[in-house]
């Protein structure tokens, strides 16, 4: 049997779910909106009867569009062989999943650890030998990174270099966390991922759009095979998967006759370059009453006048840690908090461009949605296009490898694309320096917890800046609902909660928590 890979295909493990009871536990939620009582799942299988009521009803609910039944039932994989490309333009495009993911910070990546196309002949040689390449300058970087990282290490931590035994894991794990920008996206991941019934029929139904269609179709049908062994009945009403060619991208691009990679994009990424200047994350559209707005709604919750709680004093109320101490909580409470929700109505929108491998990181911010690209569409034969961390660019040896790299790896892609490989399976040697452009929009609610989280010293360097970025200019402009966003421990302090950092053993080593965000800087 020919198979589209030479690695292993993706394997999906279901390993908690609703077993048997998915089917008849969405028929039971739906008759129980319109019972004096519970109905349970036994109640709609108990008889003949029963049952064909329960198959009636599944139908009518199901062709009506009253999904929310079949969104009760949850069900747990664990996926293996799956590659960063596939998780970024697929299952964490959306909001509704949530996933534990193996991290290329803190664990070293493995030679071979990468997607194989069933490729033949030369196709073969060339696509293996710039995976070999990758992996042996993603180790290469790892050693030239790591004195520089350990000087930088013991800037911070003095003490520590007492007993340097005992951090050197530390320093390479900080090393390798910026060497892997030379990693191919292909290369694999394994995960826990977890979704509700109702996501698992979008699944279905999409998992042949781009990027990866081949990818995520496989994927996909074995999630649906182990659910189908669980319980036969759930997916009696699953649609087929709509061809790519139907798909609304495909139709876009076939209009633009962009469904191949070519030097089209070239004007386009010239012109979002310049709209960006020297940002990452540049403040291009925002609600101008935005204050006035959140201040309302704080008088709105309350039952408030104006004159009773003027703006700044309804923003004070719902902004300073000293009043909301909900921000200096470990767990998320502003979601449910009737004053913090306020927040929501202000909005921004922001223009940004950031690797692949911090966007994977980023994107994980689901209430911040995004209009991610296609990735073929950014891509131009010929032209490197990379974000280089600033780690790499302070070490010239290592600069040197990684541009050589960069070379090779576009080299290898053009090579295939001539050789009549598709976009979809030769680039999956593209880096995870490869920039990803496009808009991100979020109200403050959403966008308050990001950039607090993501303030850290811990947090992955590229989205840090693009969060201090963000942050400075919404400041500008409203200054009045920026003031109060700062790194955790900073709220912390200012909510009077200790200590001050809640990492632990992660400290990052600074009294962040003294330092204006203005006069923030890391290299580390």
């Amino acid at each position: 049997m020919n198979t589209p890979f030479l690695s292993p295909p993706p394997k999906v493990t279901l390993v908690k779910g609703f077993g048997s009871d998915a089917f008849d536990n969405a028929v039971a939620t739906a008759r129980t909106c319109y019972n004096s009582r519970i109905i349970t799942a036994e109640d709609v299988r108990k008889d003949e009867k029963s049952r064909t009521l329960r198959d009636r009803i599944a139908k009518e609910t199901f062709e009506a569009g009253h999904h929310t039944t079949i969104q009760h039932a949850t069900f747990q994989f664990t996926l293996e062989h799956v590659s960063r490309q596939a998780i970024w333009s697929f299952l964490h495009s959306h909001p509704f999943y949530n996933s534990e993911q193996v991290s290329q910070r803190y664990v070293e990546v493995k030679a071979g650890n990468v997607v194989l196309p069933n490729l033949e002949g030369r196709a073969l040689q060339t696509y293996r030998t710039a995976v070999e390449g990758a992996m042996r300058a993603y180790q290469q970087l790892i050693a030239l990174l790591t004195p520089r990282v350990t000087q930088e290490y013991y800037g911070i931590f003095k003490a520590r270099q007492k007993k340097a035994e005992l951090w050197n894991g530390s320093i390479k794990k900080r090393a390798q966390e910026v060497a892997r920008y030379v990693l191919p996206i292909g290369t694999f991941a394994h995960l826990y991922h977890t979704v509700s019934g109702l996501t698992l029929f979008r699944y279905h139904r999409l998992c042949q759009q781009m990027d990866v269609p081949t990818e995520t179709r496989l994927m996909v049908q074995a999630m649906v095979d182990e659910v189908n062994r669980a319980d036969p009945l759930f997916f009696r009403h699953l649609e087929d998967p709509l061809p790519i060619e139907s798909t609304i991208e495909h139709q876009a691009l076939a209009s633009l006759g962009r469904l191949k990679a070519g030097s089209a994009p070239k004007a386009y990424l010239r012109e979002f370059d310049a709209q960006l200047g020297p940002l990452r994350s540049k403040l291009v559209d925002w609600k101008a009453r935005g204050p006035q707005s959140v201040a309302q709604g704080v008088r709105d919750v309350l039952g408030a006048t104006m004159a009773e709680l003027p703006d700044a004093q309804a923003l004070e109320q719902v902004l300073s840690p000293m009043h909301n101490r909900y921000f200096g909580e470990s767990l998320v409470l502003t979601t449910l908090s009737k004053l913090t929700r306020a927040l929501g109505h202000a909005h921004y929108t922001f223009q940004k461009k950031l690797s692949h491998t911090a966007d994977s990181q980023d994107q994980r911010h689901r209430m911040t949605p995004a209009s991610r690209p296609v990735l073929h569409a950014h891509f131009v034969p010929g032209d490197i296009d990379v974000v280089v961390p600033e780690l790499i660019d302070l070490v010239p040896e290592a600069r040197a490898l990684f541009d050589s790299t960069m070379i090779m790896l576009w080299r290898s892609i053009e090579q295939l694309l001539d050789d009549g490989v598709s976009e979809e399976m030769a680039l999956y040697l593209l880096p995870n320096a490869f920039p990803v452009r496009f808009l991100e929009s979020g109200d403050l609610l959403h966008l308050h917890h990001k950039w607090v989280h993501r303030l850290c010293y811990t947090a992955q360097d590229e989205i840090w800046r693009a969060s201090r970025e963000e942050t400075l200019q919404v400041r500008d402009i409203q200054p009045e609902l920026a003031r109060y966003i700062e790194p955790p421990c900073t709220l912390r302090k200012q909510a009077g909660i200790t200590p001050f950092c809640p990492e632990g053993s992660r400290f990052c080593g600074i009294p962040v928590w003294n330092l204006k965000l203005e006069d923030m800087r890391r290299v580390l």
